[in-house]
Order: structure tokens, then sequence, then C-alpha cells
């Protein structure tokens, strides 16, 4: 390849990056720093290539690695014209037409081969430019099932096959492991009644020799039955609001019964990774430290968003009294970024999903172990979430919200928390820690406002509403 053809084959997968809805620099010019280019064991009709691109991190102030698979063709391809990244000339290949991979059932055939075909998965160790794909146990897979990509997708890509498995390629990758397969492997492994079991993944090597492999995606078992939690919740708020009943108990939807039954899964899911990667403790300079790091998120967001500025005096004490919790606190691994949207009903109960923690924090604080109640606060916030958007929702369909809506929406979230707590307090053995869980709530709010106010402005005043009355908590 010429320095030419690889110019522009950068300035073509920088342009498609630039239009991702998994890539995190958003509304900054994508800088490639480097292409680096994987092999797939066994071949392939089409070809397939994999990247890692390396890119100037979203911040601006380091480095970030995307992963890019794609297919070839040596002509055009009418079908995956909405998944075009360009065209340009390859080294081996010539003229090639390029799309991203995800989108294209005959090329996502080979990541479905390299799990099942025992020769492909041994692609040997020292091939420093080749994907390894590793398999969990002996998972019952179908070599031929047909490949279809979950649409809206974030910040990764997620491909069902057939209805036995689905795989989920992470698009931007650290040097290291990752937790979804940490975790995932460990409660596998457990026999977790609250997971999707874990088939396998893939990995490449490391980028340099001081490195670790660069985890590239997870396959797990297909939910076939599954209902996402968000969905079913405002299901829920939709039955209450055309009920037309004095309180949500009422409702045929009432959702209470499912929020106690997620609260024991989520405990028991706590208590699966406690013993699995066992537990710390925190005393009086940790539990400061936490407080400091609260409150620096705090004035961060109220530097951004003046509404938080507002409120900023008023939250700040519920952050301090983390440091008169009376320790010493247990710590352990957790899920991270714990909500409704995380968490599938099946026929056999609930299940957890994505722990890899929130997407956008470094790889050694998403792996670091926390209170569990980081967790629960996800979830309360996330059923005060659910009733709000539900009247925003209402808001922007009829142009109007009827106080009786605002009041049950306000009730339902309220017997929902209290279902859940009561359903995890069943088989938490640690007492419920107000001030440490009002913190959390807090701090959970507080990266809402912020991200509310830079991505769906007309969505900040939900979790405003939160500050507000947290704001009017006795902090003693």
């Amino acid at each position: 390849m010429t320095v030419t053809d690889q110019a522009e084959r950068t300035a073509k997968l920088a342009a498609y990056l630039s239009t991702a809805r998994w890539y995190a620099g958003k509304g900054r010019e994508v800088e490639i720093h480097s292409v680096r280019r994987l092999t797939m064991p066994g071949a392939g009709d089409p070809a397939v290539r994999v990247f890692v691109v390396e890119v100037t991190s979203a911040d601006g102030t380091g480095r970030d690695h995307y992963h890019v698979p794609l297919s070839y063709y040596p002509e055009p391809r009418e079908d995956l014209a909405h998944a075009l990244i360009g065209s340009w000339t390859d080294e081996q290949l010539g003229e090639v037409h390029a799309y991203d991979a995800v989108h294209d059932h005959h090329a996502m055939a080979l990541w479905l081969r390299g799990f099942t075909d025992a020769g492909a998965a041994a692609t040997a160790p020292d091939d420093r430019e080749a994907v390894h794909f590793h398999v969990v146990g002996e998972p019952d897979l179908d070599p031929e099932a047909r490949s279809t990509l979950l649409s809206g997708e974030q910040s990764n890509s997620s491909v069902f096959f057939g209805d036995t498995a689905m795989m989920k390629l992470f698009r931007r990758v650290t040097p290291g492991v990752n937790p979804d397969i940490e975790i995932l492997a460990a409660l596998t492994e457990a026999g977790s009644d609250h997971v999707a079991t874990l088939y396998g993944w893939m990995d490449a090597p490391a980028l340099g020799t001081d490195d670790e492999p660069l985890q590239l995606g997870i396959l797990q078992q297909f939910l076939t039955t599954a209902s996402d939690g968000w969905g079913l919740a405002l299901s829920s708020l939709r039955t209450l609001f055309a009920d037309d009943v004095d309180t949500p108990r009422s409702s045929g939807g009432d959702f209470a019964a499912e929020a106690h039954r997620l609260g024991v899964a989520v405990a028991e899911v706590h208590e699966t990774m406690a013993g699995a990667f066992g537990t710390e403790q925190w005393g009086p300079d940790d539990l400061a430290a936490l407080a400091d790091t609260m409150v620096g998120r705090l004035d961060a967001a109220a530097a951004a968003v003046p509404e938080v500025a507002e409120l900023a005096p008023s939250l700040r004490p519920l952050l301090d009294g983390v440091r008169r919790v009376e320790g010493p606190v247990t710590i352990q691994r957790v899920h991270g970024d714990l909500h409704l949207g995380q968490t599938l009903r099946t026929v056999r109960g609930w299940k957890i999903i994505d722990f890899e923690g929130e997407p956008a924090k470094p790889l050694a604080e998403r792996r670091r172990p926390d209170s569990p109640w980081r967790d629960v606060a996800g979830m309360l916030r996330s059923f005060d979430y659910a009733a709000e958007g539900s009247l925003q929702d209402r808001l922007e369909a009829v142009g109007d919200i009827d106080s009786s809506a605002a009041q049950g929406a306000r009730e339902w979230a309220a017997r929902n928390v209290n279902a859940f707590l009561a359903g995890y307090d069943e088989v938490c053995a640690d007492d419920l820690d107000e001030a440490l869980l009002t913190a959390y709530a807090v701090d959970k709010a507080v990266y809402e406002a912020v991200y509310e106010a830079r991505n769906r402005p007309t969505w900040l005043s939900i979790p405003l509403a939160a500050l507000r009355r947290l704001a009017a908590t006795d902090p003693s």
C-alpha cells in the first residue's frame, strides 16, 4: 500500500468514526495517529480486515483505540450501502469497497466460526497480528446461524446469531482485562441464575511489550424470552396513565412485584461477586477520599451547569456526610453502571447485563472495588428516570401534563423504589446506610445533569428535580 493509499484509507476511517454513535469524541475533529491491522483465523468470503485505530482521546489529553472490523468487496454492494466506509487500494486485494463488518452477515460468519471451529479458535499464541478466540466450556453453537445486528447500538455493537448466541463487539478498547469478560466469566463459573452465560471472548496481542492484550468482544447466551427492564417500566407507567386509578397499586400494570424480584436478583449477584472476587474494607481515610471525589465532581458540574451551581451549597453537606459514616464499610466488585436498561426480564427471572461499568471511565477505575450501594443508588435513580421520562414523553405527545398524571408517576417511583429496596434487603447482610446511599444518589444525579445538559437539554429537568429533592434532605 502506497503512502497515498494509506492516507486515503486513514481519511475515510476518520470520516466514519466521526459519525459513529459509539465514537466518544463527538464534536471533535478525528485525529488518527496509527492504524493497526489484525488478521482473522481461517478464510472467508468476503475478505475481512480488523483494524485498531488510535485517535486523540475525547478530552484531547491522550489516546483512545477503536475496534473497527471491515469486510472488503471488489464491487459495490447495494445491500450494504448504509455501512460503506469507503474505497481504497489494499496491498493484497487491489481496489476494494470497505464496509463495517457488523452489518454484513457473510462477514460475521467468520467470527462465529472462530468460536465453533476448534482449529480456527486455536490461533498460534505468538501470532501478534491475529485475533484470538477463547471458548468457555463447551457451548452448543450453530455454526450456520445467520447474524443480525441489534439496532440502536451505543458504546458497543451487538450481533445475534440465530436465537442462541449474542456477540458484543467492544468499540473503544483498552489494554487490560475488560470487566464484562472478567465478571461474566466469574458469574458463569459460579452458576449464577442472573446473567447470560458467557461462551467466550476475542482478544488481540498487546500493543507494546509492556502492555496487556486488547480484549475485543464477547460471545454469550442470547436470552430469547427477554424484555428489557426500562421498556417494562415505561409500559407499566403507560398502563397507570390509561387506567386512571387512584394509586399505582390499583393499576393493572403495577410493577412493584417485579421491582421486588429485581432487588433480590441484584443482591444475589452482589453476593456471588463478593464470593468470586472477595471484599475489602473502607476506613475513615477512604471515606474521606470518596467524599472529596464526589465533591470534586459536584464542583465540576456546577461550573458546567448553572442550575447545579445554584443547588451546590445544599448538596455539598450530603456528600460531606460520607466522612461521618461509621465504618468500616465493605467494598467489592460491583456492576458500576446499573440501571433498568441493564436488566432483562425472562421467563426464568431477572438477568443483569453489561458489566463494563461506565464506558467513559478509565479501565482501572471500572475494575476498582466500590460499595454495592453505588449500584443500588443507580437503580433508584433509574426508577425516578422512568417516571419522569414517561411524563416528558406524555408532554411531547399531548402537550400537557395534568396534576394527577404527575402525582401518579411520582407515587409509582416511590412504590417501586421501596419494593426494590425490600427485595435487596432480603438477601443483603449489611444494614442500609442512608447517608452513603444518599451521597451515591446525589453523585449519580450530578452526572446525569451534566450528561443531559450536553446531550439532551430537554431532559435536564429530570436530574435537576431529583437534585432539588435531595437538596431538601436533612444531612444529619
